[in-house]
């Protein structure tokens, strides 16, 4: 097939958040699958300095450029091309100064307030996508879009442009239904679209104009990144308004959970941390503990439970939890590492935990690739008490390192550790320590019997080869989405035999 992808991220061109890793490791995993692929993402102000950095240059694409409407106006844009270190796909960047060459993607660095001209800098990527494609003469079989930047070509491949893509399919991605690009109704005259299809079963949404939600309704099939999230997004609990399109949808979504990078996530090649080991020889893994313990200045000791963080400091992360939690779970011979950035409230206390128990309670306000790859190696478990979690990545990560992940059963969360039930005869299948109810009894809970099946090595050491033996990566999450890629395309000759 012949994919185009569309995100607002991508690494390591840009990127925000987890959304840039899989645009790149996605897109990388289909054209090794065979299929001929095309990534679409803005030419930000930092892409250039990172195409450098990373060896792939950019080129300008002449033929490709293109002009668009926007309300009163006609906005151009420009079109540069590169190639992925280590892939055959092709990555494209829509170039607007205007509305790109900024310091971040979708706020202000120094408030993190919101670009206040945001539907317009996504109508360019939507729109100025199929323009481009058009000028290109790329006539895709499928689209597959991510999130609510990218919600309007579903939208925009049906009512305006369904004559230059009369046979393209669309898959629209949800990757936290929490992000939905709501903006004012008058907004509604730059897109270009029918003032009515601003109504309550399309793009209006209390009065607003609504992207994620032109996606949910205009896309031939939804996926989102997790089975669990997927049902849990049809509850008026999880939903965040958007539930009952989901429900009426419920036929056409999909659970796919996210892969990992395997060639930059292994410790058998990380060149990021102190000694490589695999599930062979798991030898090098105190010494990562060691160094880590060194790097947070807390008390190099090699029989106490280290237990990593790598997250937003946000309350979707369990932060809340975390803050009840701490002072019982610091009284116990367990030592703590967090990484992070956020909420000033946990960034504080996160630092007055730091300086009340400094030989077993590391922080870093930052964030720290580096670092990262540290605490996953160098942690005997990972914690992720998240009140929701689409899908995460980093209990996958911590699997693959060895480091057991302590998570709260929610979303990819639920869908991907398995459970060390007490009372069993030995870990069995299990990979991790599950907890149901969202409080910070739970979690404690689950910490006591980490800690307790730590102190049996046995026990311990095959929880960790149990994780390690998993196969989280991309080849397998990619066969899923060639799955879905078909189901959308027989769903549009479906649609167009209607």
């Amino acid at each position: 097939m012949q994919i185009v992808m569309i995100g607002a991220e991508m690494a390591p061109y840009s990127k925000e958040g987890g959304l840039a890793d899989v645009v790149r490791s996605l897109s990388g995993a289909l054209s090794e699958l065979g299929h001929e692929v095309a990534v679409v993402s803005p030419l930000y102000r930092g892409v250039r300095e990172n195409a450098e950095d990373c060896g792939a240059p950019l080129e300008r694409v002449e033929e490709g450029d293109f002009a668009l409407p926007m309300g009163d106006r006609i906005v151009a844009g420009t079109v540069w091309r590169s190639t992925p270190p280590g892939t055959n796909v092709t990555a494209y960047f829509l170039q607007n100064d205007l509305y790109y060459d900024r310091d971040g993607y979708y706020t202000r660095r120094a408030d993190n307030s919101d670009y206040q001209d945001n539907s317009e800098r996504f109508i360019l990527l939507s729109r100025g996508t199929l323009e481009m494609c058009k000028a290109l003469g790329v006539r895709p079989d499928v689209i597959h879009c991510h999130d609510w930047p990218t919600g309007l070509v579903p939208v925009y491949l049906k009512h305006l442009y369904q004559e230059d893509f009369p046979d393209t399919a669309t898959v629209f991605t949800i990757h936290n239904i929490a992000y939905q690009g709501i903006f004012w109704h008058w907004d509604m005259n730059l897109t270009g679209l029918p003032r009515s299809m601003f109504n309550w079963q399309m793009l209006e949404y209390y009065g607003n104009l609504c992207f994620l939600k032109a996606g949910l309704v205009g896309a031939d099939v939804l996926t989102t990144v997790s089975r669990r999230y997927g049902e849990e997004i049809q509850s008026d609990e999880f939903g965040c308004g958007m539930q009952g399109v989901l429900r009426e949808r419920s036929a056409d979504l999909y659970g796919i959970v996210n892969g990992i990078d395997t060639s930059e996530w292994n410790p058998a090649t990380d060149p990021l941390i102190p000694a490589n080991y695999s599930a062979e020889d798991l030898s090098g893994k105190a010494e990562c503990k060691a160094a880590l313990q060194e790097r947070f200045g807390i008390r190099r000791q090699r029989n106490v439970l280290l237990i990593g963080m790598v997250c937003r400091l946000v309350e979707q992360k369990g932060l809340d939890l975390l803050e009840e939690a701490l002072p019982d779970l610091l009284g116990r011979d367990v030592q703590f590492v967090t990484l992070g950035r956020g909420e000033p409230r946990y960034q504080a206390l996160l630092s007055e935990m730091q300086a009340g128990h400094p030989r077993s309670f590391g922080v870093l306000i930052e964030y720290n690739n580096e670092v990262a790859h540290l605490i996953e190696a160098g942690a005997d478990a990972f914690l992720m008490p998240s009140r929701f979690e689409p899908c995460g990545l980093n209990q996958l990560y911590s699997m693959a390192y060895g480091t057991v992940p302590i998570v709260r059963a929610t979303g990819g969360l639920a869908d991907t550790v398995r459970d060390y039930r007490k009372g069993s005869r030995g870990p069995g299948k299990a990979t991790g320590f599950v907890f149901e109810k969202y409080s910070a009894a739970a979690l404690v809970g689950a910490v006591r019997r980490a800690v307790k099946a730590y102190g049996e090595r046995v026990k311990w050491r095959k929880l960790m080869l149990n994780g390690m033996r998993q196969d989280w990566s991309w080849k397998r999450s990619a066969g899923e989405y060639v799955e879905v890629y078909e189901k959308a395309r027989r769903k549009l000759a479906e649609r167009v035999a209607i």
